[in-house]
């Protein structure tokens, strides 16, 4: 039976914070039950929420893009029946699932998980006015591209400048390979901006495609909770408890994320019965951007978030290409997933390869955490 440690405090568990278990480790047994309660709870709003969705207004995005038609023949094929519209505002289930079972679980290290969970209801927020909006208005107008990106850069200028003066985070980033740290000074700000606006973005732009951008954000957070535990560990053993509680807070949001993505993907897959909207995916978008600021994996980030940074990078190799000699496009269609499903690949399909590609990534990357 092993010793309670200093680096395994007592599980909190409703208010219960003298509660200790001998024989666990009380922090990989908080972090666990950090994700199966928050799975658990999305998945008992879904039956509550999607109706009341659903007589908002249903969605009438053009998500399901069918393969060009092929040459006429003489026999008719039959074609598919149309797939039925899903409401959009689906991110709610998630956004309220991470912040009740965050606040439950991950009081220890409120020092990272409060502001993560402050940035992701801000930019989910952010979404739900536009997704609102959007449902309401007869032409699906929502808030203006002006006024969204006003917005997401301010909020991405309030998190650059908090996680610069914070003294567990700083301006220094983690050197992957040789283990060491890059003091970067106040580039460090501007840096963080432009994750975090990437990073909303791409989740934006790859949302609609039933469980790409909850899939992908899903196999990401689980990547995250693996090094930030690894972290937390390592500072534990070297006498920092501060930093190891609220490296430890970070890996509870982060299972919240996951927790949350795996119960609302019982939703969300092919065919969605709801799609997670704006307010899913910018909500998704700053919870992987706000991981890699506490764990300090901005180096990493744009390997183990490659399949969402893939949708900004297939729009500008899509406009440069208009702009070549005759104009020929790249791809049939951008985000480049949308390329793919007018290849003939069914979303099902390309949503397998984007995770199945970022579980690969992402178990390449947590290799130096546990050197």
């Amino acid at each position: 039976m092993q010793p309670q440690a200093a680096n395994n405090p007592p599980l909190q568990f409703w208010g219960l914070s003298s509660l200790r278990l001998q024989g666990y480790n009380t922090d990989m047994l908080q972090i666990l039950l950090t994700a199966l309660v928050a799975l658990v709870f999305v998945w008992i709003l879904g039956p509550l929420v999607i109706p009341l969705l659903k007589r908002l207004k249903p969605d009438k995005t053009d998500r399901d893009i069918l393969p060009e038609p092929a040459p006429q023949s003489s026999k008719k094929k039959k074609e598919p029946p149309p797939k039925p519209p899903a409401p959009t505002l689906g991110g709610v289930m998630v956004l309220l699932s991470v912040a009740i079972v965050t606040l439950i679980f991950g009081l220890d290290g409120m020092e990272f998980t409060l502001p993560a969970l402050v940035a992701m209801l801000a930019f989910g927020v952010l979404g739900f006015v536009d997704d609102f909006l959007r449902v309401r208005d007869p032409d699906e107008i929502g808030l203006s591209g002006g006024a969204m990106l006003i917005t997401e850069i301010v909020f991405a200028a309030i998190i650059a400048i908090w996680a610069y003066r914070s003294p567990m985070i700083g301006s220094e980033l983690y050197l992957p390979i040789s283990g060491g740290e890059w003091n970067i000074g106040f580039w460090y700000v501007p840096l963080v901006m432009i994750i975090v606006l990437a990073e909303v973005n791409a989740a934006h732009l790859s949302d609609g495609m039933d469980g790409l951008v909850t899939s992908v954000s899903v196999v990401y957070s689980i990547g995250q909770l693996g090094i930030l535990a690894a972290m937390a560990s390592f500072a534990n053993q070297n006498g920092r408890f501060l930093l190891g509680d609220n490296l430890a807070g970070g890996a509870i949001f982060a299972a919240a994320v996951a927790g949350a993505g795996i119960g609302f993907l019982r939703y969300n897959t092919y065919p969605a019965r709801v799609q997670p909207g704006s307010s899913g995916s910018l909500a998704f978008g700053s919870a992987v951007a706000m991981l890699a600021i506490l764990s300090r994996s901005i180096l990493l980030l744009p390997l183990m978030s490659f399949c969402l940074l893939a949708s900004i990078g297939s729009i500008v190799l899509q406009a440069i290409s208009k702009t070549r000699e005759g104009g020929k496009k790249l791809f049939r269609a951008a985000p480049i997933h949308r390329h793919y499903e007018l290849t003939g690949h069914p979303p099902s399909q390309i949503v397998s390869m984007y995770t199945i590609l970022t579980a690969a990534i992402c178990a390449l990357c947590l290799l130096p955490y546990f050197q």
